[in-house]
């Protein structure tokens, strides 16, 4: 894949958008075939901190269900009569952390995912206005936190490591070095990994 541009200050919107609609999702319309897995999907947002490209990044709470503690996007399962992907993404983005959904454009979507939760997860992509107010929910977020783009597209940040998951099974599965203490893991590593290699940004 071509890269885009190795100069992250200086990556576009519209060069966001044009990679997201040739490798991405271009279906904002509606859910994926779901094969029978329940419907899901997170907002993933992107942001300017001065010149510098960046993601934001939550920490869910010790006391959800499933995934606590984790590094997470803001997401989850969509609600009845959800159809289509960014709502539940804009939606559950607020109820998580505040963001209100006049502050996000959307750009796009990433190819779904399956969780091990039996979710199919579809990545919507979104530039959020910054610095904004965020106020995470208690029952759900810890932490609220941004890492650059250039950071998490450097090879030296992330490897590959296997993970034991419920039942035995090994699998190989995507882990960043600790940033400010946080490490991103797992389908959110990957996500991460998606974007930047649709960006042009890593090969």
């Amino acid at each position: 894949m071509k890269n885009i541009n190795h100069n992250f200050d200086q990556l576009t919107e519209k060069e966001i958008i044009n990679a997201l609609s040739a490798n991405g999702d271009d279906d904002l319309k509606g859910f994926q075939n779901q094969d029978n897995l329940l419907k899901a999907s997170v907002l993933v947002p992107l942001l300017r901190n001065g010149n510098e490209w960046g993601l934001l990044f939550t920490r869910r709470t010790d006391t959800l269900q499933f995934h606590k503690g984790q590094v997470a996007f803001p997401g989850g399962a969509a609600d009845p009569g959800e159809i289509d992907p960014q709502t539940t993404a804009l939606r559950e983005s607020f109820e998580e952390i505040s963001l209100k959904p006049e502050l996000v454009k959307i750009l796009g979507c990433l190819p779904s995912m399956n969780s091990v939760t039996s979710y199919r997860i579809t990545p919507v992509i979104g530039i959020i206005q910054w610095p904004v107010e965020l106020i995470p929910s208690p029952e759900e977020v810890q932490r609220i936190f941004t890492i650059p783009l250039e950071w998490l597209a450097s090879s030296e940040n992330r490897q590959m490591k296997p993970y034991q998951r419920k039942g035995g099974d090994i699998h190989q599965v995507i882990y960043y070095q600790p940033y400010e203490g946080e490490v991103v893991w797992g389908i959110t590593a990957q996500i991460t990994v998606n974007l930047l290699t649709i960006l042009g940004l890593i090969k």
